[in-house]
């Protein structure tokens, strides 16, 4: 049987020659084996393929005693919510999140929503699917669970519905399952929604959810300028990152709207932890100083993010890819609550995003993820080290390598999945100097790979 649908952190393959129904149900039945759940939620997202493979999950579920409650079509988020928030044993969400359209994939989380990968679980439940099963004694059964209102409500919590303002806002959800959240959440608000791509519809006729791709850009940003719109959002298929645009229809990098949600955070609780990943720092680091936290650093990834959270009782962590995660919403991802924190943001201060957002930039110019393809990640990277280190201020592994000096510092760390090196570098308030590091730098990972 192929098994490389197990990632490090979920499930992700091919239908059907990678994930089928036939390995869905042999995986809902060594889920509950491995975990001893008793209660799980099941949802689904946007594919033409997920109906079909959530079936023969809960029917796996089901033949290995767990009872199912069934979510339908919703985002990774809702599985998240329901499963904390109804208590129950663990969740299991089917998507591929921005994979090619032929691909689907499962997220799981145990009690808590508490995420299930590779180091506690994951491979326990692909080693488990190889081996033979029989029945439980007692079946479970299988009820239908509406989560979207009290999933909505919770949303609602996040901000002060008495300080919004007519807002226009472009929201595009890349035939994603995004917009069914954003027709419900409209009649609490007083913004107007303009929507594009709005319709869930798993044949992507615009293209596969993924706003980090620069070509899947044009649609959110010509609406917004054509519009005049405060801002524009967009988000994957499952609607766990979203990504945001200005009033001039630039695009933000993920890095600045974790200083701006951490800053606005903190402006709420009076202070608090915040987790942070290792790639860009400086903005964020300077925003929770000033607003009262306390950051912190962790290693990229969701599973690293969400356990520091929990060990530091932190109210919010932000990672540069667009992964925002809250104490409040299980210490999970979620793609809903920061834009409602910006808009809100937008509304209480008067100012525009960009002008938000200008001087964050201006202060800490950054070159955003380059990634190069490299024969021996490892090796490059100790050169790179070997070649940076005597002159640095500090220097610490945390995720791969990070070097800092006075006034630029730089991030090199390793692909879990790819041989892929991925570089950030940013400076203080001196653009020319980040763009002349960020090319020396290239420029030698260039030479050394070539040297081999």
């Amino acid at each position: 049987m192929d098994l490389s649908c197990f990632k490090a952190y979920d499930l992700r393959g091919r239908v059907p020659d990678q994930l089928n129904p036939e390995l869905a149900e042999k995986i809902g039945r060594a889920y509950v084996e491995v975990t001893g759940a008793k209660k799980v939620i099941v949802g689904y997202d946007i594919r033409l393929s997920s109906p079909e493979i959530a079936e023969s999950l809960s029917n796996g579920l089901m033949a290995a005693g767990a009872d199912v409650f069934d979510i339908g079509l919703c985002g990774t988020e809702q599985v998240y919510f329901a499963t904390s928030h109804y208590k129950m044993d663990g969740g299991i969400m089917v998507t591929a999140s921005h994979n090619p359209k032929d691909h689907n994939g499962m997220k799981m989380v145990g009690p808590e929503s508490r995420p299930i990968s590779s180091d506690n679980g994951l491979n326990d439940i692909r080693d488990r699917v190889l081996e033979p099963f029989t029945d439980a004694p007692k079946q479970g059964g299988r009820e239908p669970l509406e989560v979207m209102s009290a999933y909505v409500d919770h949303l609602l919590g996040y901000i002060d519905a008495g300080s919004l303002t007519p807002l226009s806002i472009v929201c595009n959800a890349g035939n994603g399952g995004a917009g069914l959240v954003i027709d419900q959440i409209e009649q609490h608000l007083p913004f107007d929604f303009i929507k594009v791509h709005h319709q869930p519809d798993g044949h992507f006729p615009n293209g596969v959810p993924n706003p980090i791709l620069p070509e899947n850009r044009a649609a959110t940003a010509d609406a917004v300028i054509e519009h005049g719109a405060a801002m524009g959002i967009a988000w994957d298929g499952d609607y766990d990152r979203c990504f945001f645009f200005d009033e001039n229809g630039r695009f933000i990098e993920g890095y600045y709207i974790v200083g701006l949600l951490a800053d606005q955070f903190l402006r709420k609780t009076g202070g608090g932890k915040v987790i942070h990943d290792p790639r860009l720092t400086w903005n964020t680091l300077d925003l929770v100083k000033a607003a009262g936290g306390e950051a912190i650093e962790s290693k990229t990834g969701h599973a690293f993010i969400k356990q520091r959270m929990r060990d530091e009782d932190a109210i919010y962590g932000g990672e540069m890819s667009a992964h925002h995660y809250f104490r409040d919403f299980a210490y999970c991802d979620s793609g809903m609550i920061p834009w409602l924190l910006v808009a809100e943001r937008l509304c209480q201060s008067g100012q525009t995003l960009s002008s938000l957002i200008d001087a964050r930039i201006e202060a800490y110019p950054a070159s955003g993820e380059i990634n190069r393809t490299i024969d021996d990640p490892a090796k490059v990277i100790a050169a790179i080290e070997a070649k940076y280190s005597p002159d640095a201020k500090s220097i610490n592994h945390v995720d791969g390598l990070s070097i800092e000096y006075d006034k630029w510092r730089f991030n090199l760390r390793m692909s879990n999945t790819e041989p892929v090196v991925r570089l950030n570098v940013e400076s203080r308030a001196d653009k020319a100097l980040m763009e002349e590091k960020t090319e020396e730098l290239l420029a030698e990972m260039h030479r050394l790979n070539e040297a081999g």
